[in-house]
């Protein structure tokens, strides 16, 4: 029997303050969430894949400068981008993940490439590149990734050894990562995300996102996954898997199990941020212990809803 489609896309968490967020800006960020929603939408209204759908969507917030993710990918200490992605398939539990990529303009669709056109599940560093020009797809210069916002953010921190998620002076802790996750027609689960990862950071300092069960998660039989936060937080509680498991072992719905997980278990250990969640039967959730999340979601015959606060 065919299912109702379901999407929910987020645009990173954190300490989003309401007073410096101007009217002006807050409806940018609206506008360009409510496209990424539609980019998405548009593939599952068709009879389209979940995979095909939560591919689109990222795309879209990647080729958007307010998000910490292509376009728009914060600076390293070292003045370059390093990008995280990761996509992965509820149906069959295949997966495809880059880290540290340098000089791709979409890291998403490099890693449903790596998924679909390599034996490997994730890859990491001059890698990527090599792999990249190997099935033909193009390495861009670092130009293409400067944007004077993200350029003066490492400024302000850049004589420190601190590395900033997503800092700025207007939006002191904004987590950045994009991501979505979706059902199609069919039933099945997909979900993708995206970062530029943090400020200033050095020594390749990976996040959660590339990471199976810690960022990203997706299996029909439970639910798809993406995360934004503080990523050592969200490996080291493995995050997205360990929702799953609650609602395959313990038999929790996904509110109950999002709520333990992110409300309970992260804060407990410190860690702020949010997650995008959909099940098998296509219920959304989208919970963050953060003072706001970019977020938006849609289901079938319903209205879409696009939202930053609580």
């Amino acid at each position: 029997m065919a299912k109702t489609y379901a999407l929910a896309l987020h645009g990173g968490a954190g300490t989003i303050s309401k007073s410096a967020l101007t009217v002006e800006i807050e409806n940018e960020y609206k506008i360009a969430l409510a496209a990424a929603l539609h980019a998405g939408e548009s593939v599952l209204k068709q009879g389209g894949s979940a995979l095909l759908a939560v591919e689109k969507t990222v795309l879209s917030l990647e080729n958007c400068p307010l998000f910490n993710a292509g376009k728009g990918a914060v600076f390293t200490h070292n003045k370059t981008h390093e990008m995280d992605a990761c996509i992965m398939d509820g149906k069959s539990l295949r997966a495809g993940a880059i880290a540290g990529a340098k000089g791709i303009k979409n890291p998403i669709s490099l890693s449903k490439a790596v998924m679909e056109q390599s034996e490997h599940v994730l890859l990491a560093g001059a890698g990527v590149q090599e792999f990249a020009r190997k099935i033909g797809v193009p390495v861009i210069d670092d130009l293409y990734f400067y944007t004077e916002h993200r350029y003066q953010q490492l400024m302000q921190i850049i004589d420190s050894d601190q590395a900033m998620l997503d800092h700025s002076v207007q939006i002191k802790k904004k987590m950045g990562t994009v991501g979505a996750v979706a059902q199609d027609k069919d039933g099945n689960l997909a979900a993708a995300t995206s970062t530029g990862g943090m400020t200033n950071k050095r020594f390749g300092r990976v996040g959660d996102s590339p990471i199976i069960g810690a960022g990203t998660y997706a299996n029909n039989e439970t639910c798809a996954i993406s995360c934004t936060g503080h990523g050592e937080f969200f490996i080291r509680a493995v995050v997205a898997y360990d929702i799953h498991a609650l609602m395959a072992y313990k038999g929790l719905s996904l509110n109950q199990a999002c709520d333990e997980v992110v409300m309970h278990k992260l804060k407990n250990m410190g860690g702020e941020g949010g997650l995008i969640a959909i099940d098998s039967h296509g219920n959304i959730a989208m919970p963050f212990n953060s003072e706001g999340m970019y977020r938006a979601a849609v289901k079938e015959n319903h209205e879409f809803e696009v939202a930053i606060f609580k």
